[in-house]
């Protein structure tokens, strides 16, 4: 997914440089519900590890972007220095959290565990026609290479990830992941490019959707697990700058 995208209030984050894809908040709920579900998705959409520099949020720019007062900013703020997704700095700055390489790779081993159990339990729940869809998420890259078309790939990547949650139709597991999806899925944007990893990233999807078309629990469990394991190892052997 792109880190930086247009919008007409063009607020920014600050040291960042980050552009808030961000719309004024409606009345529908809560505002400080909105405020949340768009801090979120800042924070979800934010190339996070591309450098070192952190990125700030700005209280007074948030505030601008959704048309609305600071508590609700605030008490969203509260809640995702709770759950972990920022970080209060000095001089009352808050910065979307980066975590370390061995934070990472924790992150990667629980994901690991849960997407595995995810797709146990798709095999069980999901119809034919709703694991077919995984395959057709990768129609565009069947007359070329991931390399070719890397921005696209990692955002199918992704999609197929969380597709494969989903389908395991499990509340627990899909919020439960919710919470780590943001720095995985950093991660998984900016190592696909490397040691040709794309390619062999889509032919382990392709062997993850065969083995669910299949309903082939043990296989599909022994495959997820693997493929994000890999990641894992890579992101430990490689990635010393996120320290």
């Amino acid at each position: 997914m792109p880190s930086e995208t247009q919008t007409p209030q063009g607020a920014e984050t600050g040291s960042g440089g980050l552009t808030l894809s961000l719309e004024p908040i409606g009345a529908t709920a809560s505002l400080r519900d909105q405020a949340y579900m768009k801090l979120r998705q800042v924070i979800d959409e934010a190339d996070i590890y591309h450098s070192r520099s952190e990125i700030r949020l700005d209280e007074r720019e948030l505030t601008e972007a959704l048309g609305v007062s600071r508590t609700p900013i605030r008490e969203a703020m509260a809640r995702l220095l709770q759950e972990g997704f920022l970080r209060a700095g000095s001089r009352r700055g808050v910065y979307i959290l980066r975590k370390t390489k061995r934070e990472i790779v924790e992150m990667i081993h629980m994901w690991a565990a849960l997407e595995s159990a995810a797709a146990q339990l798709a095999i069980q729940r999901a119809t034919d026609e709703e694991i077919a869809q995984l395959r057709r998420m990768f129609d565009d890259f069947r007359d070329s290479t991931p390399a070719e078309h890397i921005d696209e790939y990692s955002a199918a990547n992704i999609a197929f990830h969380s597709a494969v949650v989903r389908l395991s139709k499990s509340k627990v597991i899909f919020d439960t992941i919710e919470n780590i999806f943001a720095h995985v899925r950093a991660i998984r944007k900016m190592t696909l490019p490397q040691s040709d990893r794309a390619s062999r990233s889509i032919v382990d999807h392709m062997r993850i959707i065969e083995a669910l078309e299949s309903r082939d629990t043990e296989l599909a469990e022994r495959l997820v697990k693997h493929h994000s394991l890999d990641l894992a190892a890579f992101v430990e052997a490689n990635c010393d700058f996120l320290d």
